[in-house]
C-alpha cells in the first residue's frame, strides 16, 4: 500500500466541496479542502452566487417595501430612494457570518485547509500554487468542486461598471434607471425580477422563444404576467449580435438579429456558466472537459479516473446548491465503499424571483408527453386568510395527482414563501403518497401550508 498525504483532497470549496470533505471526516478518514483563500471558504455559492443573491432579495423586498402595497398603497416604500449601498450592507453582513460558519464546520470537523490554487501531476498528485510558492500534495481519492463563472461573449464587451455579468452586478456602485438584461434563465429572471421591484425598467432578451421550460406553464404564465405589472418587457426568440456604447457613452445599445436596437442605462449578461476546470491539467490524469469546462461523471459521481469523483456546478444540471450538497456527500460515501445514490425524481426546485416558484415532481406538460392521466387541485392565496394577511393575492399552490391511483405526482407553487411550503409535497411524494393525505390532515390556520387541503378538496371535487 502507498502512503498518500490525504485520503480525500477536495478542490473547491463550495457546497459540493464541503459535505464531501465532511463526510469523508465523518467516516474517520483524512481530508482537506484546496481554496485560493481561507476568506473564500464558502466558494461561490458564498460569495457571488446564491447567498449574496438570495440575500439581496430579502434586502429588495424589506426596503421596496411591495409586501405591504395592498394594504398600505401603490407608493409604499420603507425606504424612499433605495441605494445599492443599502442592498450590499445586509448582503454584507450575511456573506461574513456565512464564510465563519462554514470555517468553523470544517475546523470542527477536522478538515485541513490548503490556500493556493491547484492542478494535478498525475492521478494521486496535486501541485498547489500560493503566490511565489508552490507545493505538492498526495492523496488517495479527489473531489472536484471548482464550481462555474459566468460565461462570456465576445459580442459583450464587459466592462463591469456599465455592461457587467451576474458576478459584477454586486459591485456597480449605482441602481440604473433602464437594464437591458441579456439572458433569461434562472439567474437572469432573478436579478429582472428584484430590479425591476426597485422601479428599475427591465428589457430581458432570451434566444429562446420560451422561458424556463422545465417550469409548469401556468406557474410561467402568472410569472410573466406578474413581471408585466412591474413593467417588464419581454424581447423573445431574439439574439443580440454587437453591443457597445451609444453616442457619448451616455447609453448601452444591444443591436439585435432581428434589426432592433434595445436601449438602456446599463446591461447585465447571464447567458450560461462555465466550469472551472481550465486550471487543473485535466489531461495528466486521463480526464478532459466536456462543453462549457463541464464533466462527466456517473452515478456514484466517479469520473472515468476511477478515483476521481467530481460534483457541485462543475458536472451540470441541475447546479442547486441543494442538490450540489446531496453530491459531494454520495461522492464521499461511494469513494470509501458506502453505497449511496441520489433520488432527483424528489428534488424540489426554487427559483427566487419575486414572486418566488417552487416545484417538486412532473409538471403538467411531462405527464401529457408520458400519456399518463391526472387531475389537478389548486389553492389561490387570495382565498387562504393567511395570503390575504401577507398581501399576496396572486400566489398560486397547483397539485398534480394519478386521477385513478390518486397518487401525488407532482407540486407547484409561485407565491410568498413557496420554496418553504414545498418541502410539505416532496415529502409525500417522496413515500408515494396519496392527494388523500392532504385531505385528512389537519394544518394549523391561518397558514400558508393550508394550501395543500384547499387543493387537495379541489382536486377531489373534479373527480
Amino acid at each position: 500500500m502507498t502512503n498518500y498525504d490525504y485520503d480525500l483532497i477536495v478542490i473547491g470549496s463550495g457546497p459540493a466541496g464541503q459535505k464531501g470533505a465532511i463526510c469523508a471526516a465523518k467516516l474517520h478518514k483524512k481530508a482537506a479542502i484546496v481554496e485560493k483563500k481561507w476568506s473564500t471558504i464558502g466558494g461561490v455559492c458564498v460569495h457571488t452566487g446564491t447567498i449574496p443573491s438570495k440575500t439581496l432579495r430579502e434586502a429588495v423586498l424589506y426596503l421596496s417595501g411591495v409586501g405591504q402595497r395592498t394594504f398600505y398603497g401603490k407608493n409604499y416604500a420603507l425606504k424612499e430612494k433605495i441605494q445599492m449601498a443599502d442592498l450590499t450592507f445586509r448582503i454584507d453582513a450575511v456573506v461574513k457570518r456565512e464564510t465563519e460558519v462554514i470555517q468553523a464546520q470544517l475546523r470542527r470537523n477536522n478538515v485541513e485547509t490548503i490556500q493556493g490554487v491547484a492542478r494535478f501531476v498525475d492521478e494521486h498528485t496535486l501541485e498547489i500554487a500560493n503566490g511565489d510558492i508552490e507545493s505538492r500534495v498526495t492523496a488517495e481519492n479527489f473531489l472536484i468542486s471548482v464550481g462555474t463563472r459566468p460565461a462570456g461573449s465576445e459580442r459583450i464587451p464587459l466592462d463591469g461598471k456599465r455592461i457587467f455579468n451576474s458576478d459584477q452586478l454586486l459591485n456597480i456602485e449605482e441602481i440604473p434607471r433602464e437594464l437591458i438584461i441579456v439572458g433569461a434563465g434562472v439567474i437572469g429572471l432573478e436579478y429582472a425580477s428584484m430590479l425591476a421591484t426597485l422601479g428599475v425598467k427591465i428589457t430581458l432578451l432570451d434566444a429562446r422563444p420560451a422561458l424556463l421550460e422545465f417550469v409548469d406553464r401556468e406557474i410561467m404564465e402568472n410569472l410573466m404576467f406578474q413581471l408585466r405589472q412591474e413593467g417588464m418587457v419581454f424581447r423573445l426568440d431574439e439574439t443580440v449580435v454587437e453591443c457597445g456604447f451609444d453616442g457619448q457613452k451616455e447609453r448601452v445599445a444591444a443591436k439585435l438579429e432581428s434589426g432592433k436596437t434595445i436601449h438602456g442605462d446599463a446591461l447585465l449578461y447571464t447567458v450560461g456558466r462555465q466550469g472551472n476546470t481550465d486550471t487543473l491539467n485535466l489531461p495528466a490524469v486521463g480526464l478532459e472537459a466536456a462543453e462549457r469546462g463541464k464533466l462527466e461523471v456517473n452515478d456514484k459521481f466517479q469520473t472515468k479516473t476511477p478515483n476521481i469523483y467530481a460534483a457541485g456546478d462543475v458536472i451540470g444540471f441541475p447546479a442547486l446548491a441543494s442538490t450540489s450538497m446531496e453530491q459531494g456527500r454520495i461522492a464521499g460515501c461511494n469513494m470509501f465503499g458506502v453505497p449511496a445514490t441520489m433520488r432527483p425524481q424528489t428534488f424540489p426546485y426554487g427559483i427566487y424571483t419575486i414572486p418566488e416558484i417552487s416545484m417538486v415532481g412532473k409538471n403538467e406538460e411531462e405527464l401529457t408527453h408520458e400519456k399518463i392521466p391526472y387531475e389537478t387541485g389548486i389553492a389561490r392565496y387570495g382565498e387562504l386568510a393567511k395570503g390575504q394577511m401577507l398581501g399576496d393575492e396572486q400566489g398560486m399552490l397547483k397539485l398534480l395527482f394519478h386521477s385513478e391511483t390518486l397518487k401525488l405526482l407532482g407540486v407547484h407553487v409561485i407565491g410568498d414563501r413557496a420554496a418553504e411550503i414545498v418541502h410539505i409535497g416532496q415529502a409525500v411524494l417522496s413515500y408515494g403518497g396519496t392527494v388523500e393525505y392532504f385531505r385528512d390532515t389537519v394544518f394549523n390556520y391561518p397558514t400558508l401550508a393550508e394550501a395543500y387541503k384547499v387543493a387537495a378538496l379541489d382536486g377531489l371535487n373534479k373527480l
